[in-house]
C-alpha cells in the first residue's frame, strides 16, 4: 500500500506532494505492487517497518559524528577522496562543489581495512561498526530488489539482488555532513533550507539502488518528471529508497532514476548516510528479457558496470549519463 508522507516546506520552485511509503510488514503481493508503483511514479519512496537493526545504524551514525567533529587537519589525513576517503566541498574531479564534507568508503573488506587506519584511532572497532551497518542495509536493499522483481513479474526474482550480492560487488557507503549556516557572531543564518546554498547539487545516482537515512534535519529534495522539486520530510526511523541509473536500464525504463539534491541552508547541521548498491565491475547491465517486447523495444545498449562507472567519472554531477547508452530507435512506420 502506498501512503503519502507529509511535506514540511517548499519554495517557489518546489511543491508539497505525498512521498510514497512502503510498509515492509504487509503481505508480499501488496509490498511488491507498492514498490513498482513508487518506482514508476517517482523513483523514490519511504520504507517503514524495514526490520533493520537501528542499533547498528546508530553506532554507524555515531562513528560519523565523531569523525566530523575532529579538527580539519586530522580529518584531512583521511583524504582526499579519490574517490574513497574524506572530502570537503569538492565533489568528484570535474569541478562540482557543495557546502558539505563527507566520507566515502567501498564495502570491500580490504578497502575498508585500509581506509579505517586513517579515519579512526580504533580502526578495528570502526570496521566492525561499518560492517554491521553494511550487512543490515545490504539485506534491506536486496529484499526491496526481490520484491521489485516479483512486482514486475520477472521469472527470476533474484535477477536484481544477485548483482548486489555478488562477492565482487562495487557497492559503496557514504556519510554526508552539512554544517549549519552561521552569520558572523555565530547566529543561525537560515531557518529553513532554500536553493540559495546547495549542499549537494542536482544529480541522479548511477548505481542500482540507494538507501538513504538522515538525522531529523530537512534538506533533501527530489525532482518530479515535470521538473518540480519535492521537499522530503526527514524520518530517522525510516529509510528512503532511490532508483539509480543502472536500475532504470535493467527495467528498460519502467523505473526512472530520480534526480535529487541536498540544501545546506538549515539552522542545524544535517547528516545523511547512504548505501549505494552496485554490481561487480564486469557485470553486464541490460534490460531483463521480460521487459522487452514489440511495444516496449530495448532502450539501452548493453554495458558493463565498469564502463558506465568510467563514463560517470568523466562527466559533471548533473549530466544525464544514461543518454550515452541509449539505443537509436527506428522510425515508426
Amino acid at each position: 500500500m502506498v501512503v503519502p508522507s507529509p511535506i514540511s516546506f517548499w519554495t517557489k520552485k518546489s511543491r508539497a506532494v505525498g512521498i510514497p511509503t512502503v510498509d515492509l510488514s504487509l503481505d508480499r503481493e501488496t509490498m511488491s505492487e507498492s514498490i513498482v508503483d513508487a518506482c514508476e511514479e517517482l523513483g523514490f519512496f519511504k520504507v517503514v517497518n524495514h526490520g533493520v537493526d537501528m542499533e547498528a545504524v546508530s553506532r554507524w551514525e555515531k562513528e560519523g559524528a565523531e569523525f566530523f567533529a575532529k579538527p580539519a587537519p586530522v580529518k584531512q589525513r583521511a583524504g582526499p577522496a579519490a574517490p574513497f576517503g574524506y572530502g570537503c566541498k569538492n565533489i568528484g574531479c570535474n569541478g562540482d562543489t557543495g557546502e558539505l564534507e563527507y566520507l566515502t568508503l567501498h564495502t570491500n573488506p580490504a578497502s575498508l581495512f585500509e581506509r579505517s587506519l586513517t579515519i579512526s584511532e580504533e580502526p578495528e572497532n570502526f570496521r566492525s561498526v561499518a560492517n554491521d551497518y553494511i550487512e543490515e542495509v545490504k539485506d534491506l536493499a536486496c529484499e526491496i530488489l526481490d520484491l521489485a522483481a516479483e512486482g514486475l513479474q520477472i521469472g527470476d526474482k533474484y535477477a536484481f539482488s544477485r548483482l548486489v550480492r555478488d562477492a565482487h560487488n562495487d557497492s559503496v557507503i557514504r556519510i554526508n555532513h552539512y554544517p549549519w549556516g552561521k552569520k558572523k557572531g555565530g547566529a543561525p543564518q537560515w531557518d529553513q533550507p532554500s536553493p540559495k546554498r546547495i549542499g549537494f547539487g542536482e544529480h541522479s545516482d548511477p548505481q542500482i539502488l540507494t538507501l538513504l537515512r538522515s538525522n531529523d534535519v530537512s534538506g533533501l529534495q527530489i525532482c518530479t518528471r515535470d521538473g518540480l522539486w519535492i521537499s522530503v520530510q526527514p524520518d530517522p526511523n525510516a529509510f528512503y529508497a532511490i532508483v539509480g541509473d543502472a536500475f532504470q536500464a535493467l527495467t528498460n525504463g519502467r523505473f526512472a532514476s530520480v534526480r535529487h539534491r541536498a540544501l545546506a541552508n538549515s539552522a542545524r547541521a544535517r547528516m545523511s548516510m547512504m548505501y549505494f548498491g552496485a554490481p561487480a565491475l564486469d557485470a553486464w547491465i541490460c534490460p531483463v528479457p521480460e521487459l522487452i517486447s514489440r511495444g516496449s523495444p530495448c532502450l539501452y545498449q548493453p554495458f558493463t558496470w565498469g564502463e558506465f562507472k568510467s563514463a560517470v567519472y568523466a562527466m559533471r554531477l548533473a549530466d544525464s549519463r544514461l543518454d550515452l547508452f541509449k539505443k537509436v530507435q527506428p522510425p515508426s512506420s
